[in-house]
């Protein structure tokens, strides 16, 4: 009797699979709407039938789907079966291992790998190689193993994964503390005017389009984020800078030099992936030809450093930009030999 009573528990017991805190600017939206904005590949019909079954929660209370969220609502979406990312296959995928010791090992990872399993990406992962390729790694607070920190499944560059509990804290406060040392290269639109400077903007979700991060000056909505860049070269209609962190915020470089009219070059979610209108006629050819070189924003996490977690010293670690990142660089280098730029901008 007992064990049928458990079952019977375990298939009435629903998981959580999204956790959303409604912004404070948010207009009255229809939650139907609001989910589609935010849950990567749903369908208005599958939220529908989702909150039908009373799947979906505003406050802790099942709403249905022409409930309209308001600012500070927290909406859940609970499932009766457990989130699939929580769950991790291990693959046999190769990883390019930099450095490796007891404590920790360093990543150069390649552009289109996801870092963590999540919504629709299941499989395929970086947490799904350091799965197969590791005992006992560590979990972070959201309880994936290894992971200090993650850049974007289109941006190259370096990842630190912990190895021990130990490494994961230290290494977790350093980030917090903003002691790490963090540079990325970029190629963005446009000629920036200033050598270098400092973007500083609370960053939270975009209110119309939710696979956004914006900036926003009200100081109570989003999280602080800065960062500083410097410009290395410019090729009239493009400019490679470096950015250093100071803070570390999902999408932190790419939505702040949007803020600045300045997106990355070909990247899609931010705008960058559009031919400028004032440049169609003059250079479509050599943008589509850099497109195809770099088919995705021009971001590669360069540089990393931090005190090792065991022995106190300071390590950095770099890398090249990866061939792909080169080779659209060559383009317009080689562009800018055969054009004057500053003629053809006037």
């Amino acid at each position: 009797m007992n064990n049928n009573n458990e079952n019977l528990d375990l298939e009435d017991e629903l998981f959580e699979h999204f956790r959303f805190e409604v912004p404070k600017g948010q207009a009255l939206l229809r939650i139907d709407k609001y989910l589609m904005n935010l849950i990567q590949n749903a369908t208005r019909n599958k939220i529908q039938n989702a909150a039908t079954e009373g799947n979906i929660f505003v406050n802790d209370i099942p709403v249905k789907s022409n409930y309209k969220v308001k600012p500070f609502d927290v909406v859940t979406v609970m499932l009766s079966h457990p989130p699939f990312e929580n769950h991790i296959l291990p693959e046999d995928l190769p990883l390019n291992i930099v450095y490796e010791d007891d404590a920790l090992l360093l990543i150069n990872k390649e552009p289109g790998m996801v870092v963590h399993p999540g919504h629709g990406n299941y499989t395929g992962t970086l947490v799904n190689a350091l799965a197969h390729h590791f005992d006992n790694l560590p979990m972070n607070s959201s309880e994936r193993p290894g992971l200090v920190h993650r850049i974007d499944k289109d941006t190259s560059g370096l990842l630190v994964v912990a190895k021990t509990e130990a490494a994961m804290t230290h290494l977790a406060k350093q980030f917090e503390a903003k002691t790490s040392e963090r540079e990325y290269i970029a190629l963005v639109w446009g000629n920036v005017a200033e050598e270098e400077g400092t973007i500083e903007g609370n960053l939270a979700r975009h209110l119309k389009d939710r696979m956004q991060m914006a900036v926003f000056a009200d100081p109570e909505i989003g999280k602080p984020a800065i960062t500083h860049y410097k410009v290395l070269e410019r090729f009239g209609y493009v400019t490679l800078i470096s950015c250093r962190l100071e803070t570390g915020r999902t999408h932190q470089i790419r939505a702040h030099m949007k803020h600045i009219g300045h997106p990355l070059f070909n990247d899609e979610r931010y705008g960058g992936h559009l031919i400028l209108k004032n440049y169609v006629y003059k250079i479509q050819t050599v943008i589509e030809n850099c497109f195809k070189a770099l088919p995705r924003q021009a971001l590669h996490a360069k540089t990393l450093g931090f005190v090792h977690p065991n022995t106190g010293e300071m390590m950095r670690f770099d890398t090249e930009l990866p061939q792909d990142f080169q080779d659209c660089i060559e383009k317009w280098r080689n562009y800018g030999k055969t054009h004057n730029m500053e003629d053809e901008e006037k």
